[in-house]
Formats: structure tokens, sequence, C-alpha cells
């Protein structure tokens, strides 16, 4: 998955946005902008090495072994981006695309680094960092500040207002295609079952599909009996055989079916 992403992330900084003349937001963007005064100075090398003092000042927040993984990570993305990409060349169309695609292939990157439970270091540390600190800060304030800063710094290098505008056309082309990553890998479905066979159902539940249910108290507004209701929380691919369960014990079953993004616990993802 590191491998995977790293290629991705490679393609959408080195290959799109180095000749674009504008830096993405982060630590990437801050290479970039080095890389412009000092070619000889790789991206990769250059995001790894800044990264270096980003990491050592997040360890007392976010734990020795999650900062491993990142510069793991971070070597990876290096290696990429600085001896596999430059062998297939550069963009040198139009920058407004350079923008988009930039954006879309370094958010298909870092969705897939942020599912493996690990990060390309920089503006996700300092976030996460920052957020330890001051928990009444939102994600979006602070990588506004931090991206912004750097996004602007592209004005001056490149002495082109084009530059910020593809800058932060490329944050949002990234942060849409992160989140509909994301989601598309952690979501799925919940369902609630109001039904007389509550026990019947909920048995097949855990015995076919090797799920749990929980069984809520209910009274019908109407006509004030007494019931229970199912709880079940399912992977969107589990939702149709729970359907066929449902329709097979109770035909009358009255059946919710909600999405979710995230589910957290047993079975799901860590709390943490």
């Amino acid at each position: 998955m590191d491998c995977l992403g790293s290629f991705l992330y490679a393609i959408g900084i080195y290959y799109f946005a180095k000749n674009a003349d504008f830096a993405p937001g982060g630590i990437s963007g801050a290479a970039i902008i080095i890389n412009h005064f000092i070619s000889y100075l790789p991206i990769g090398t250059v995001s790894l090495l800044l990264n270096i003092p980003i990491i050592i000042g997040s360890m007392r927040y976010l734990g020795g072994s999650y900062l491993v993984r990142t510069f793991r990570t971070l070597i990876i993305s290096a290696f990429f981006m600085d001896i596999v990409i430059p062998h297939i060349g550069m963009y040198t169309g139009a920058p407004l695309m350079a923008a988009i695609y930039s954006g879309a292939f370094a958010g298909a990157g870092l969705a897939i680094i942020y599912n493996n439970n690990t990060c390309t270091g920089g503006t996700d540390l300092v976030i996460m960092s920052a957020r330890k600190v001051k928990p009444h800060l939102s994600i979006g304030q602070i990588t506004i500040i931090i991206d912004g800063m750097i996004i602007f710094a592209g004005w001056a290098v490149f002495h082109n207002i084009d530059a910020v505008l593809f800058g932060f056309l490329f944050t949002v082309v990234e942060t849409l295609v992160i989140d509909k990553l994301m989601y598309g890998f952690n979501s799925g479905k919940i369902t609630m079952v109001i039904s007389k066979q509550y026990l019947e159902i909920a048995t097949g539940i855990q015995d076919k599909i090797d799920r749990s249910s929980t069984r809520l108290m209910a009274k019908g507004s109407y006509s004030g009996e007494k019931t229970e209701v199912l709880l079940c929380a399912c992977r969107r691919s589990e939702q149709a055989q729970l359907n066929s369960l449902i329709r097979e014990i109770d035909p009358n079953a009255f059946v919710i079916i909600l999405d979710y993004s995230d589910v957290l616990g047993y079975g799901f993802k860590p709390i943490d």
C-alpha cells in the first residue's frame, strides 16, 4: 500500500506539479519551491529532510510506532519521487490541467497511505500535534493556515497570481479525492430491523453473516405494543446477504437502511 500510494502521489507532485509553476500546499509545495532555486536537490529528498525535525517534534504527541511507519512511508515516497517517476518525464501541458490532475493523483495516493494507518509527514503531523495541544482548533483551520502560507509563497517565487489560484485548486481537488476514497474504503450500511422474529434474525446474522447485532427496546406509537429493534452495522458487500436473510425469516419486517462513513470498534477500525 505504501508503494502504490507513493507511486500515485509522486505522479501528482513530480509529473504534473513540478513543471506547472505553482506550489501545492504542505511540505511537498515547500520542496518544489526549494527545488526551483536549487535544482540539483530532488523534491523527494528535500521533503524527507524537511520532515525529520517535524517527526522529532511530534514524538511526544503522536508516539514512536506511528512515526516509525511515517518515516518508512517518507523513504518510499522519496524513492518514487526522485528515482522512479523522473524516468517517466514531466507534464508540459496547460497549468490548469496540471493542477487538477496533480490534486487527483496526489489525493488518491494519500488516501491509500492514510488507509494503511500512516502518512507522508509534513502538514499531517503538524495538524495532529496541534490538535493534541489545541483540540478546539478544527483541522480545516490549521490546514488553511499552513497550506495557505506555502501556496502564497508560490506567488512570490513564480511571480504570477495564477500560482496561488492553481495551488488552491490543487488543494480542493486533493481534499475531495481523499474524502471520496477514504469514505469508499470504510463506508457501509447500518440496518435497523423491526420484526416479531427478531431473535431468529439476530441468530441468522450471527451464524450466516458472522456479524453481531444490538437489540434496542422500542414501543409502537400507534399500537402501544412493546417490541425490540435490531441494529446491525455491516460492509456494503454484506448488505445483500442481510436483506436476503431478513426476507427469508420475516417478509413483513420493517427495515431501515442507512449509510455510514466510518465505524470504530470491534470488527471494524480501532477506536484510536
